[in-house]
């Protein structure tokens, strides 16, 4: 038994993906369904996926999937509930999917929802935090192809980078970088941190960007690559 606003959204969500192939955005399904902020969504969309109408799509941002809908409900009830103006989004569409897709030529004005996963240290390394309720919205020009993900920072280690306390770092996923990159690195498979990355012989550098840091060297095994620094977001 569905609430009457998860009914709602779930037509939504069929109707637009119906219409192109790409869910819509946490702001399109807010505005659409008249409310005030982005955390009703996730809590309408974390209710429709544990009664099995919708599910995520793993490593992707803006991915959903319809599995069924209600019973009884026919095609032709969702076409006349968007034929009646029920769904208006004024938001702008960004019709995208970031797993293999260049968005580089993208115009600027639009964004693209990528998962926030928590904060990360810019200073000593501190536990990841995995938050898969939490998004941002970024410019699409940010992005190249790939899947990307946002982290919050936390400290200073890297300001003399241009990477302050509290801003949002984009990252994209990978396993591998080349020497003099800023990356996200895994230490032990606990601690994570936002560092320049040195490899010599069988020996990983992490290396602060503020000379009150000093440089930390681990075991090449030690150390794994989450992702690389491509862009930042700062709120003044």
């Amino acid at each position: 038994m569905l609430t009457r606003k998860q009914h709602e959204l779930l037509l939504f969500i069929n109707e637009r993906l119906g219409q192109g192939g790409v869910s819509p955005s946490f702001d399109e399904m807010k505005d659409a369904l008249g409310l005030k902020s982005k955390s009703g969504i996730h809590r309408l969309i974390t209710g429709l996926e544990e009664r099995g109408f919708i599910r995520r799509l793993p490593h992707r941002a803006r991915a959903l999937e319809v599995l069924r809908l209600p019973e009884g409900l026919e095609a032709s009830r969702v076409r006349s509930a968007a034929a009646r103006g029920k769904f208006q989004p004024n938001v702008i569409k960004a019709d995208f999917t970031l797993t293999g897709r260049d968005v580089s030529a993208a115009p600027v004005t639009e964004t693209v929802q990528l998962p926030m996963y928590g904060r990360i240290a810019a200073g000593m390394p501190i536990e990841a935090l995995h938050d898969n309720s939490a998004f941002v919205d970024i410019p699409a020009t940010m992005l190249t192809a790939g899947e990307h993900y946002a982290l919050e920072v936390a400290g200073d280690s890297m300001i003399e980078a241009g990477i302050l306390d509290h801003d949002t770092v984009i990252i994209q996923r990978c396993d591998a970088a080349e020497n003099g990159t800023i990356v996200v690195a895994l230490v032990d498979d606990g601690e994570v941190t936002l560092k320049r990355l040195r490899r010599k012989n069988n020996t990983v550098a992490l290396e602060p960007a503020n000379a009150s840091y000093e440089t930390r060297i681990f075991a090449a095994d030690r150390v794994r690559v989450q992702g690389k620094l491509v862009g930042l977001v700062r709120k003044y």
